[in-house]
């Protein structure tokens, strides 16, 4: 699968935006941004080689459901053989803007969670608002979003968000910036609130707290 990847990296360097998967600290991390104690919905924005969803699918309920948007083809085929066995896992080999379309065809009302690794940053303005919109109405009342990003422009983008909460992880090569957004539709006035965490390091003593 790693050979795979840099292939793909190879031939699509703006596509897949990282020369090596996410490191397992940055995938136990982005995972515990989620609750799996109950059933979720999930969708998943670029799994690339499948880091992120392994981890997923290993605590998600029997009944959840995790939906994989891979542009890439060969990805897209390596994640259909990976999880194969795994009814929960439904491959997408397409855009990530069909959410809502692919979301409606298999009964779902929204998602419980969203995650992204894709480079938001290259995407032309209009097709990132229109994407950022898109996953702002899928998710459910209190849904999140969260990326892992080497630069965290797009939160000047997602204003559509009520909240959110950032911190600069760097256990991983390259260091990500993982932002959680929270959708809030109940909350009245007041703009949109951000918070930023402390960068995270074993190297700096301050404990553990993809590859798109």
């Amino acid at each position: 699968m790693s050979t795979l990847f840099f292939k793909r990296f190879l031939k699509r360097p703006f596509q897949i935006a990282s020369i090596v998967p996410s490191s397992k600290a940055l995938v136990e991390r982005v995972a515990s941004k989620m609750d799996f104690t109950q059933p979720r919905v999930i969708a998943e924005y670029g799994p690339g080689e499948g880091v992120h969803s392994r981890e997923i699918a290993r605590r998600m309920t029997p009944d959840s459901h995790l939906l994989l948007f891979e542009l890439d083809a060969a990805l897209a085929r390596a994640l259909e053989r990976q999880f194969a066995g795994d009814r929960r896992v439904h491959v997408i080999h397409g855009d990530a803007a069909s959410l809502p379309y692919e979301l409606k065809r298999r009964g779902f009302a929204s998602c419980d969670y969203i995650l992204s690794g894709i480079p938001f940053s290259i995407l032309k303005i209009e097709k990132k608002r229109a994407l950022l919109r898109k996953t702002y109405d899928a998710l459910k009342p209190d849904g999140k979003f969260i990326i892992y990003q080497v630069t965290n422009e797009l939160k000047q983008h997602a204003t559509v968000f009520q909240r959110d909460e950032s911190e600069y992880f760097l256990q991983n090569i390259p260091p990500m910036f993982i932002t959680v957004f929270h959708k809030t539709p109940s909350a009245q006035g007041g703009g949109r609130k951000s918070t930023k965490s402390k960068s995270r390091s074993r190297l700096a003593g301050v404990g553990a707290e993809r590859s798109a």
